[in-house]
C-alpha cells in the first residue's frame, strides 16, 4: 500500500525505479554543475578583486586543454543522459508481444474501463501483479491524461484516436489514478485507483459478480450484426466490402496504390470516416457511423475484428 507521506511515490511497477534513477541522476548533475559554477564565480570574484584604482590585471592568454575539457566532458555527460533517457523511453512505450489488453475511455469526469472478458469498472482498474498490461485508450470529449504516479507512467488520452500505454505492476495494493491534463471545471474530481491483485484473486474477481456480462468480442460481434456490417463484409471476398478475416495487423493496398496498416486507428477511421481510405478494388459505398455509435461500441467492434485474425 502507498505510504501516507514520502518524498517519492511507491515504486510499484517494473520500470518505476529506472525512471527515478534517471531523474535523480539529472538532479545530481544539475546540483554539481550549478554548485561548481557558483563556487567558481565566488572564488574568481574574490581572487581577482580589484585592489586599487590604478591596478592593471595581467593579460590571460587562455588554456586550450582547459577549454577542451569543459566542452568535451559535459558533452559526453549530456549524451550519456540522453541515451539513457531514450532507451528508457522506448522501453516504456513499446509494449511486449504478450500483454493483457484492457480498454479505457476518458470522459468528463471519469475513467470507464472494460476488460476483454466483459467486466466493467468506473474510476477503478483491477490488474494482476507480474503480468504486462496494455491499455488501449480513447476519449469521448476532450484531452485527458492517464497518470499513475506509483507506476511512473502517464499518457494523453485523445479524442478521435487511440493511444496505448503499458506497465507491469510489481507491488500489491491500491494506487492513485489521476487525470493529469486539465479537462474542465471538475478536472480535480477525475480520480480513481488501480488495484493490483494476485493472479488467482484477479481471475476470481473477473468471474465474480451477479450475471456475467458478454465479452468484448461477443459484444462486438453482436454490434457488427446489428449495424448491418456483415451484409457487406463477408468472410470471403465476395461481399461489396473487403473481408475482415485475418486482416488486422497486416497492410492493405488502397485505391491510390499506397499501403496502410490495419491497426486500431485505421479500423476506427474506416468506421467513422469510411471515404478517407478506400481499399483497392472496392467502391466508396460504406456510410459513416459518426455520431451514431459510442466509443464503447467502437472498441467492441475493434476487438471483434481483431479476433477474426492477426498478423503472424
Amino acid at each position: 500500500m502507498p505510504t501516507e507521506f514520502s518524498f517519492l511515490p511507491d515504486l510499484a511497477s517494473t520500470f518505476a525505479w529506472q525512471v527515478d534513477a534517471l531523474y535523480i541522476l539529472m538532479v545530481v548533475l544539475t546540483i554539481i554543475f550549478t554548485g561548481g559554477v557558483f563556487a567558481a564565480i565566488a572564488y574568481l570574484a574574490i581572487k581577482y578583486k580589484r585592489r586599487s584604482d590604478d591596478e592593471r590585471p595581467a593579460p590571460i592568454l587562455g588554456s586550450i586543454p582547459l577549454e577542451l575539457a569543459w566542452s568535451i566532458i559535459p558533452l559526453f555527460m549530456a549524451m550519456g543522459v540522453y541515451f539513457l533517457g531514450a532507451d528508457l523511453y522506448f522501453r516504456l512505450y513499446r509494449a511486449p508481444a504478450e500483454t493483457l489488453d484492457i480498454y479505457v475511455i476518458g470522459k468528463q469526469w471519469m475513467w470507464k474501463v472494460q476488460h476483454a472478458e466483459g467486466k466493467r469498472e468506473i474510476n477503478e482498474l483491477h490488474v494482476p501483479i507480474g503480468q504486462p498490461i496494455k491499455l488501449i485508450m480513447s476519449s469521448e470529449d476532450v484531452i485527458h491524461s492517464f497518470y499513475v504516479p506509483a507506476f511512473r507512467t502517464k499518457k494523453d488520452v485523445v479524442p478521435g484516436r487511440y493511444t496505448t500505454i503499458w506497465f507491469e505492476a510489481s507491488q500489491l495494493g491500491e494506487f492513485h489514478l489521476f487525470c493529469a491534463e486539465y479537462c474542465g471545471t471538475e478536472h480535480s474530481t477525475m480520480i480513481g485507483k488501480v488495484i493490483v491483485m494476485e493472479p488467482v484473486d484477479y481471475q476470481n474477481w473477473l468471474s465474480g459478480g451477479s450475471g456475467q456480462s458478454e465479452t468484448m468480442v461477443q459484444a462486438g460481434e453482436r454490434q457488427f450484426g446489428q449495424l448491418g456490417c456483415e451484409t457487406c463484409h463477408k468472410e470471403t471476398s465476395s461481399g461489396r466490402g473487403p473481408s475482415l478475416v485475418g486482416v488486422f495487423g497486416k497492410p492493405v493496398v488502397l485505391e491510390n496504390g499506397s499501403e496502410v496498416m490495419v491497426d486500431e486507428d485505421y479500423v476506427r477511421e474506416s468506421i467513422l470516416n469510411p471515404q478517407a481510405k478506400i481499399v483497392e478494388g472496392y467502391k466508396p459505398i460504406m456510410p459513416t457511423f459518426q455520431g451514431q455509435i459510442s466509443e464503447e461500441t467502437l472498441l467492441q467492434i475493434l476487438t471483434y475484428i481483431q479476433s477474426l485474425g492477426a498478423a503472424e
